[in-house]
Formats: structure tokens, C-alpha cells, sequence
């Protein structure tokens, strides 16, 4: 294609055969034009031998700078596993020169670091559950919520150019829910507000939360199911609670709350709800039996005071009878001695 290039460019400094009655070019001119044609090719052959030398340098310096660099990846970054499953941490070595390179891996949790693989040893919470994959991967076997945090894989080279490189892995164990806590009214009188309380703390991510009425799914808006669109009810599926702020009859039945996340999903019993009618009638009636009652009562005690039944019929201190009196004694008491005395009286 070059050669083409420069036989078109040639070409157009050949002026085209004379006509009838023109004159041809004098020889010396078509000899400069060939010429000036063989400059041109020299140059431009000279300028593709320059760049292509300059792109072979460019390659083999980056091959040169690879070989003697240890560079990691990875496949994944933000793994995650469910709780007891087994999860890998790959870190890959993508180039290296050392043959035998230092290799290491760290637990980073609330921001503090702690070493899981260090001197080809398994240590920490991880020893016994985990292992390393040639030629840097790590390896849990059983999983547990509490190795949900960043790990970092750190190599060095010390043959190398460059010495030292690291990935950091964010890895996320998920935990299926419990079996929440429910509570739920067992009789609401019509009218009322009413609170149903649904609450699971294990899960991992955070639970949202679905409530059942008769094994049928109560959605978030009343207003877009004709069985509820009645209801005035408000859901909140973060924090589990069902709120009616005035029961109707409807209302009535089984409610049971169930518990999700990415992991699976666990439910509590069902509970009866029961919502009744006020008996107004019944309410009065009653009001009126207690006021009789009372009303009885107090006449009953009115009549017995009034009879005597409560006087009391105690004596004090200072009441004395005086005794009989005796033949020929007379007992007479002075305020002074505050006791008795006697004197003698002889009967003729």
C-alpha cells in the first residue's frame, strides 16, 4: 500500500502526454520532478522507521517495568456469603519476579487492624476456619456474622522494582432472621386505636418487615386493595409496627408478622384479634345496679346508727359505784388522800 502511495504521488508531477499541436516537456524538468518524487519516499520511509522504532521501545519498557513490579487484582472486591457458608477473598498476583514473596492479610474492623494470615500461619478468630489458596487467596470455610468487615492482602517482593502492593476486599456475611417477636391485641372495641408490634434483631441486613391478616398480605396503602380500602391503618416496614387508628368489625382475625432480609425470612405464630361492639344499653344498666347497691347500702347504715347499733359503752377511769353500805361503817373519801377511808358509828 505504501509503494501504491508513492507511485500516485510520482504520477502526479508526470504531466500527461502532449496533445496535437503542444509541445512535450523539456527532459531536464521531468528529471527534477523524479527526483524531488525519490526525496519525498526517502523522508516519509525514514519517518514510519522512526515511529515504529519508538513504539518498540514503548513496549518493551513497560514489559521491562512489569516483570520487575509486583502487581495484585482481584475477581471481586465486595463479596458476600450467608452465615456457616463457605467464601472466598481472591487476591491474585498478576506479576511478579520474587519467588518467594511475603504474604499477608488483615482484619480491618471498626477501624482497628488485626492479622489473619501472617508468617503461613492462620491466626486470630479466623484459625481453623480458613485457609490460603496458592497463590495469595484466602479461603473461609465456615462463615460466621462476625467476619463481615475489610480485608487486605499485602505482598512483598523484595526482588522486584517495585517492592510492595495491596487490595482491599470488603466482605458482607448476611444473616437469616429469627423468629420475631409479635404482639397483638386481643380484643379491640370498635373505634379505638389499635398497635400490633413485630420485632427481630438478628438479622443481617436489617429486617424489613410484612404483616398478615387471615394468611393474606397487608399491603403498605390501604387504597390499593379493595379487601382494606376501608381501613385506616398506617405500616412502617423498618420498624414492624401496624397501627390502626379506629378498628372496624373487618378488622377481626389472625395476624402474624413475618421477617426478611437477603438472606431468607422467619415468621411468628398467628394471633387472634377480636374487635366487639360497645353495648351501650348494657353499660347504663350496669351503672344503675351499682348506684341501688350503694343508694341500699347507706340507708341500711343510716338506720343502725339511729338504733344504736354503733354507741359505745365503754366506761373511764373516774365512774365508781360506791359499795353498800355496811352496818355501822361509814366509807367516806377525801380529795387529798385519793383513797377511802372509814370511820366508826356505833348504832344504839
Amino acid at each position: 500500500m505504501l509503494s501504491v502511495a508513492m507511485e500516485t504521488r510520482y504520477n502526479r508531477f508526470i504531466p500527461p502526454a502532449s496533445l496535437p499541436g503542444q509541445s512535450s516537456p523539456s527532459i531536464e524538468k521531468l528529471l527534477t520532478l523524479r527526483m524531488y518524487g525519490q526525496t519525498e519516499h526517502c523522508i516519509d520511509s525514514k519517518m514510519a522507521l522512526t515511529r515504529l522504532a519508538c513504539i518498540l521501545v514503548l513496549l518493551s519498557t513497560h514489559c521491562y517495568f512489569n516483570v520487575l513490579a509486583v502487581i495484585l487484582k482481584t475477581t471481586n472486591d465486595a463479596p458476600w456469603a450467608n452465615e456457616f457458608e463457605s467464601i472466598e477473598l481472591s487476591c491474585l498476583i498478576e506479576s511478579i519476579s520474587t519467588n518467594d514473596p511475603r504474604i499477608e492479610w488483615k482484619k480491618i474492623k471498626d477501624g482497628e487492624p488485626s492479622y489473619v494470615y501472617f508468617e503461613k500461619k492462620i491466626s486470630g478468630d479466623l484459625e481453623g476456619r480458613a485457609r490460603i489458596r496458592e497463590p495469595a487467596t484466602l479461603v473461609i470455610t465456615n462463615a460466621t456474622r462476625s467476619d463481615s468487615a475489610s480485608y487486605r492482602c499485602e505482598v512483598t517482593a523484595p526482588i522486584d522494582q517495585k517492592t510492595f502492593d495491596e487490595i482491599l476486599i470488603n466482605l458482607v456475611i448476611r444473616v437469616k432472621p429469627v423468629v420475631p417477636k409479635c404482639a397483638v391485641p386481643k380484643s379491640v372495641p370498635v373505634g379505638k386505636a389499635a398497635e400490633l408490634r413485630c420485632v427481630e434483631d438478628e438479622g443481617f441486613p436489617k429486617s424489613q418487615y410484612q404483616w398478615f391478616r387471615n394468611k393474606e398480605e397487608i399491603p403498605d396503602d390501604p387504597k390499593t386493595s379493595p379487601k382494606f380500602f376501608n381501613s385506616s391503618y398506617m405500616l412502617n416496614a423498618e420498624t414492624g409496627t401496624l397501627k390502626f387508628s379506629a378498628v372496624r368489625k373487618d378488622d377481626s382475625g389472625e395476624y402474624f408478622c413475618r421477617a426478611k432480609n437477603d438472606a431468607g425470612h422467619s415468621e411468628c405464630g398467628p394471633q387472634t384479634m377480636e374487635v366487639y361492639n360497645i353495648n351501650i344499653a348494657g353499660i347504663i344498666l350496669g351503672v344503675l345496679v351499682v348506684v341501688v347497691v350503694l343508694l341500699c347500702i347507706t340507708v341500711g347504715i343510716c338506720c343502725a346508727y339511729k338504733r344504736g347499733y354503733f354507741v359505745s359503752q365503754k366506761q373511764t377511769g373516774n365512774n365508781y359505784k360506791a359499795p353498800a353500805k355496811g352496818d355501822g361503817v361509814d366509807y367516806v373519801r377525801t380529795e387529798d388522800e385519793g383513797d377511802f377511808r372509814h370511820k366508826s358509828s356505833f348504832v344504839i
